[in-house]
């Protein structure tokens, strides 16, 4: 028998009832057999029934009780359920469900999709803060879906709302069938719903490869002038005289306003007269294009930024096929595609009218210039201290964060030319960009970059025995060599496979050369 000192025995119930609501608050599952935790199920504006005998039977699904969803024309019809306490997306951070929709159940032409929204049910208007993942379903059979608030695309219905998985106000889930503002019927069967967790196992898949193995980078140990082996820089103004969304700078290629010292390349903003391409301008900055374009992997780049109204300083990319005059890409021959069908992705962006945020976004033909695919985060030491931005891209999902801290992931669910052109290789741009709302106090002010790194997988170390001869030797270098400057699908020595043959590739090959490939 164990005795315990009568003592303790407070503090043991104390300890008990917190870990007991601890898993209750994650313990959130429903499979409508009478074992599930969730009891608050509720029709808004919807016919409901959580114990309905499941009339299709098949497929993945042949359990035995479901939830009935009879939306009979509401507005905004759905059904929800409140937890037990606020959801913590530090445990997990997905649901998923089953559902089966009958197309003989629905009326009216709004898209076959299902959302999950997150709420605070303690506010006396919910939505407004709310989350939200719509996901396309299929008509007449079983499927399940899941929503990660971790990597798939989410809707804040503010704008200004912190990314869902960085909260800790949500304890209300909200599930609706095609849409709202409509009148349609809509009749569905929901089973199984779950919170969890949906992990990365760290060891990499074709679809979400681990990016370590550093291709290419700047660490701006130099004095001076920066590495022109690396960056270009992009003066040549538009055809219109001024850079686009009413930039007030020229940019430039002198010493004043891009160079490297004390570690840190500095991209500095100067307020004085300058006249170039026969246009004057009361403001001079830097713009540079990387030299190097490539196809999935990992940004780093670690920043000061400057501060104050009308500064914007940015780290982003654009396709390396962009029709843009004066752009490093398009004086070598690679501009075919104007913008946005060449994708943009914007790694950061910081607006002085905004101090303390930061953000990313995606341009694309679907969504461009106001885009409706952005997200960031709250950075108090923007401009005082030096902050790792990064992204990471594969073939599925981009993924941006600031020190380790996910903020947004675009992820569409349907993928073509209009919403996924970022299956081709883009290239890095760093620039400062001066905003017609620029203080009269303005004098300068600069963009500090510790370094640049971008990672990719660990390269196959056969690849570069471009002639299959067993080894990786001189006679591939020849090849290498014979193909450097290809820019198609067919190149022989694409050791990268970024779309073109070059330095990257010579520098991949140095690091494969010797191995014995059986």
């Amino acid at each position: 028998m164990i005795y315990v000192n009568s003592r303790f025995v407070p503090l043991l119930l104390v300890l008990f009832m917190l870990s007991s609501t601890v898993g209750l608050a994650q313990d959130v599952q429903d499979d409508f057999e009478g074992t599930g935790t969730i009891t608050t199920w509720f029709g808004d504006a919807c016919g409901m029934n959580n114990n309905l005998y499941n009339p299709v039977q098949q497929g993945m699904n042949t359990s035995a009780t479901v939830l009935e969803y009879n939306d009979t024309g509401g507005q905004y019809a759905n059904v929800r359920f409140d937890a037990v306490s606020n959801f913590d997306f530090s445990v997990k951070n997905s649901f998923k469900l089953n559902i089966y929709v009958p197309s003989a159940g629905i009326t009216g032409a709004a898209p076959n999709q299902v959302s999950l929204k997150l709420q605070d049910g303690t506010l006396a208007q919910p939505w407004v803060t709310q989350s939200e993942i719509i996901k396309s379903i299929q008509l007449d059979q079983w499927q399940e879906v899941t929503f990660n608030f971790e990597e798939d695309n989410f809707i804040n219905l503010d704008g200004g709302s912190l990314p869902p998985i960085q909260r800790t106000d949500f304890n209300r889930i909200v599930i609706q069938v095609n849409g709202e503002n409509n009148n349609d019927f809509v009749l569905a069967y929901l089973d199984d719903i779950l919170f969890y967790e949906s992990e990365d196992t760290g060891s990499g898949t074709d679809s979400n490869p681990i990016f370590d193995y550093l291709v290419w980078s700047d660490e701006f140990n130099g004095s001076g002038v920066i590495n022109t082996l690396n960056w270009f820089h992009q003066t040549q103004i538009p055809s219109f005289g001024s850079w686009y969304n009413d930039e007030q700078q020229h940019y430039t290629n002198r010493i004043e306003n891009s160079f490297e010292s004390n570690g840190n390349l500095n991209l500095t903003a100067i307020n004085e007269t300058f006249t170039d391409q026969g246009f004057t301008k009361q403001y001079t900055s830097a713009r540079l294009n990387s030299k190097f374009a490539f196809t999935y992997g990992k940004v780093e780049v670690r920043a000061k930024l400057p501060s104050g109204v009308g500064t914007w300083p940015a780290i982003w990319m654009l396709g390396q096929n962009i029709t843009e005059g004066g752009a490093y890409w398009e004086t070598q021959g690679f501009g075919t595609t104007p913008w946005p069908a060449c994708g943009e992705v914007d790694i950061m962006e910081h607006w002085g009218t905004n101090q303390n945020f930061v953000q990313s976004a995606m341009h694309t033909p679907s969504s461009s210039g106001a885009t409706v695919n952005h997200g960031g985060q709250n950075i108090s030491t923007a401009s005082s201290e030096f902050h790792v931005y990064e992204m990471d891209w594969n073939s599925v999902r981009i993924k941006f964060s600031v020190d380790g801290v996910t903020h947004y992931t675009y992820n569409p669910e349907i993928k073509n030319a209009d919403t996924w052109p970022f299956d081709a290789p883009q290239y890095l741009l760093l620039n400062f960009a001066i905003q017609a709302s620029i203080t009269n106090s303005f004098t300068q002010d600069a963009m500090e970059v510790d370094y640049v790194r971008i990672y990719q997988a660990n390269p196959d170390f056969c690849a570069g025995d471009i002639n299959n001869s067993g080894t990786v030797d001189i006679l591939d270098f020849g090849f290498l060599l014979g193909d450097y400057g290809c820019s198609n699908a067919d190149c022989d020595a694409d050791l990268n496979n970024d779309g073109s043959t070059n330095l990257a590739d010579i520098s991949m090959f140095l690091t494969v050369f010797g191995s014995y490939c059986p």
